[in-house]
């Protein structure tokens, strides 16, 4: 097997929440229980995914708080918050209080953009200012400085009783060197590695060249020019963070019937794979299904996992909870140590 450029360092894995309406503290429960394994399997992080108006988490950053309190080791991070939902100076007082109670663990990832079907929703979320909000990164940058220690009024003081800061409190020293980027295009990697934050890059990709060319380049090839070119803008230079989040199925103990869904689920998502998706041109990478010296020999010739050090591999949002508890354990006792990594203690 090829060896990788940078033997995988950090292992962590995404997961979506999913949960019955009829029933929502089930799938809460699940979420938490499936984050408490990860922590026994020796996982370096655990990630969420971020839903508004949909039955997956629509709160991270709460089950952050709870999954804080039942571990006591494992990095947790939100793979992202949508930040057109959300304001900065209040998310970063919510961030940096559940990165005190986790005892500095945290890993929030964030994104730009309006609200997905912002025309639906615009009247309910910001009823008065929906055609004044930004959406652009200034928001991000806002988020950054809250969250950095920067000044977020002129006052401060006493008065009366009562103690003012001009920063947002609880402040967490740390917290401003875990800050993530999710992106898909070569514009946000540039502007995340100019402002020294971390970068998530996932299963999707914008088709665009790394030369900017015509040119048709496959989505690794993509992929690794994200990469390269978030670590050429960041201060950090080739040290700095990056996770990669494919999906990856390991079967290794999987029954008979998992396979075979399993197999099911990818079929179904590979022609979305072949050519650029809607208007966006969309490129989305494989689902990865195998065992875990089929998986890791795909990725060792994965021209972007070549460079990274940490993944968040990202469970399909449609299985159950004993799948979930097979997969991870394939990938921590099995995928893992095949692409060189080793468990936390």
């Amino acid at each position: 097997m090829p060896p990788t450029s940078r033997p995988l360092r950090k292992l962590g894995f995404l997961t979506i929440g999913l949960f019955d309406e009829a029933d929502p503290r089930r799938g809460h429960e699940s979420t938490l229980e499936i984050i408490e394994l990860g922590e026994r399997l020796g996982f370096d992080s655990a990630w969420l995914r971020h839903r508004h108006l949909q039955y997956g988490i629509s709160s991270p950053v709460a089950v952050m708080a709870a999954a804080s309190q039942r571990t006591s080791r494992i990095e947790l991070g939100t793979a992202v918050i949508p930040l057109g939902w959300e304001n900065p100076l209040r998310l970063a007082e919510d961030l940096a209080t559940v990165d005190i109670l986790s005892g500095g663990r945290i890993n929030p990832g964030v994104s730009v953009g309006p609200p997905m079907h912002y025309d639906q929703v615009k009247e309910a979320l910001y009823p008065d200012t929906a055609e004044a909000e930004d959406f652009s990164y200034e928001r991000v940058r806002r988020l950054l400085d809250f969250v950095r220690g920067k000044s977020a009024t002129d006052f401060s003081g006493v008065e009366g009783f009562e103690v003012f800061s001009d920063r947002v409190q609880p402040h967490s020293p740390g917290l401003g060197r875990r800050l993530w980027y999710g992106s898909g295009s070569m514009s946000s990697a540039r502007w995340a590695g100019e402002n020294g934050m971390n970068f998530l890059t996932s299963s999707v990709v914008k088709a665009e060249s790394p030369q900017g060319a015509e040119a048709d380049f496959g989505f690794a090839e993509i992929q690794l020019s994200h990469i390269r070119a978030f670590r050429a803008h960041h201060p950090d230079g080739d040290d700095a963070r990056v996770s990669q989040g494919l999906v990856v199925i390991p079967t290794d103990s999987a029954s008979p019937g998992q396979r075979a869904k399993y197999e099911e689920f990818a079929a179904k998502r590979t022609p979305r794979t072949a050519s650029p998706q809607g208007p966006a041109r969309l490129m989305f990478a494989p689902d990865i299904v195998g065992s875990s010296e089929e998986i890791a020999e795909r990725l060792h010739a994965h021209a972007a996992f070549r460079e990274v050090d940490e993944v968040a591999f990202a469970l399909p949002f449609t299985f159950e909870h004993e799948d979930y508890v097979q997969i991870l354990t394939d990938m921590a006792t099995r995928l893992g140590p095949a692409l060189g990594w080793q468990p936390a203690a």
